[in-house]
């Protein structure tokens, strides 16, 4: 990645950490877990996590492939991988090993990996090709590439009101960090997959909801995820009117849910 776009998600997600394991944000376990029950893994296995966060997929993948398989999971944060190995050994998942890395330059040899996934982060590479490509290259033959992103729509209606707040008090920050709508459907991602020489590869959309259960709820769901590099750029006056508006929205709105919508992707290589 560009110094500046690593630095930028690095910054975000490593302040993100503090909230990212919330209660009120299942959704990082519910999508990591589905899209290893998506891959069929079996024992003994060897898989790559890239991006891997506080383990949402990577340590479901551990269990899955059991004491004679091995995980790898890379990340730019440390504060998050920091988490993932504390989950790690709170579970004994000795098979599972985590370290800082960068997607587009894995620093692994050819091909070494039955499975490679990569959960809601192919969208932070300034070069998604690249990337793809990156990931691909350390498929093993018969191995699968797994990829999932965002659908359409994250978390709305209420992200709308989060945004519209941030408009009204730093309309420079309105979207400046929203990397994940870069690529919210099938088609998009088969055509990514594609042009980075990803064959016999297969999308599908997935409808979801993440339910809202307080106005403290959908505030973490702000604090923990990639809101949180807009969040911390505004001023403390600035940050209480955004909060204020958000919190009120919830309580007065009766929203009880937003969208979660999921688009997933697997190819195995020949």
């Amino acid at each position: 990645m560009t110094d500046d776009f690593r630095a930028r998600v690095t910054l975000t997600y490593n302040a993100a950490a503090d909230r990212y394991d919330d209660a009120a944000n299942a959704f990082w376990a519910r999508f990591g877990a589905r899209t290893i029950d998506r891959i069929g893994l079996g024992a003994g296995d060897r898989v790559l996590d890239v991006c891997c966060g506080s383990g949402a997929s990577a340590l479901p993948a551990a269990r899955a492939v059991g004491s004679t398989g091995s995980v790898i999971g890379v990340d730019l944060c440390d504060n998050l991988l920091a988490l993932a190995r504390r989950k790690a050994d709170a579970a004994g998942l000795s098979n599972l090993q985590v370290r800082r890395g960068d997607m587009l330059n894995l620093d692994l040899p050819e091909a070494p990996f039955d499975a490679v996934v990569c959960v809601f982060g192919i969208f932070f590479a300034p070069d998604m090709t690249a990337a793809v490509r990156e990931l691909w290259r350390v498929v093993r033959p018969g191995g699968v590439l797994a990829i999932t992103t965002w659908g359409p729509r994250w978390f709305e209606p209420a992200v709308s009101v989060f945004w519209d707040a941030v408009r009204k008090v730093r309309p420079d920050l309105y979207k400046g960090f929203n990397h994940w709508d870069r690529i919210t459907d099938p088609s998009s991602l088969l055509t990514l997959l594609q042009d980075a020489g990803v064959s016999n590869a297969h999308a599908v959309a997935e409808a979801g909801q993440h339910p809202i259960d307080s106005p403290d709820a959908w505030w973490a769901a702000m604090l923990g995820s990639g809101t949180r590099g807009t969040i911390d750029q505004l001023s403390a006056p600035d940050l209480e009117g955004v909060r204020r508006t958000n919190l009120n929205y919830i309580k007065e709105s009766g929203v009880a849910s937003v969208e979660a919508n999921v688009v997933y992707a697997m190819a195995r290589k020949a």
